[in-house]
């Protein structure tokens, strides 16, 4: 009698389901903040408060779009790392970097300006607008950190590690992405 022997499937990295869990974390966080907004909206007769001018359409949709493309580059880097190509996978976080360093320059250098033309303290939409950039731009931060960090360390040899934290990073990075999405249609949202 012979016995079949099934394939062994590899489970994912601990650092993956790191990722996943701290990425279900973070959604279930701005799924507040946005579920805030939504209910203050619908509470509210007029949004934003008569008096506030609504916020830019045009910039935060080119900026946002232009750090959307950069799941592009960190896809092919977490691929490339998988496949032993470290060469490729430095390229890629590069140029993925270099993007997400811009953004995050120019979006910070905007907020300090929202801040003050939206004054947090002075009505609620103010208050869940600010804090919704804020803590997107905090997210940003964060993977712009994370992909800095590859970019150095991949730049002299891959290894295990290295390859997971990379592949935890592009999931991560797509997740941001996702979210600063989400921001940018709640943004938009005052203008409909």
């Amino acid at each position: 009698m012979t016995t079949a022997t099934l394939p062994v499937r590899a489970a994912h990295p601990k650092g993956w389901w790191g990722a996943v869990i701290f990425v279900a974390t973070e959604a279930t966080l701005f799924g507040t903040l946005v579920g805030t907004y939504v209910y203050l909206r619908f509470h509210n007769a007029h949004w934003p408060p008569p008096g506030v001018p609504k916020p830019p359409l045009l910039t935060p949709t080119l900026l946002t779009a232009a750090l959307l493309l950069t799941s592009i580059p960190m896809y092919i880097a977490s691929r490339a790392a998988g496949a032993g190509r470290r060469e490729t996978a430095w390229r890629a976080t590069t140029a993925a970097f270099a993007v997400q360093l811009v953004y995050l320059v120019w979006q910070l250098h905007d907020y300090v300006h929202t801040i003050d033309v939206y004054d947090p303290q002075q009505s609620a939409w103010a208050s869940i607008f600010v804090t919704l950039l804020g803590a997107d731009h905090l997210h940003v931060l964060v993977g712009v950190l994370l992909s800095a960090w590859f970019v150095v360390r991949i730049s002299s040899r891959l290894t295990r590690y290295r390859i997971v934290g990379l592949q935890s990073t592009a999931f991560y990075w797509h997740a941001v992405n996702v979210i600063t999405l989400v921001v940018l249609v709640v943004q938009l949202s005052t203008h409909l």
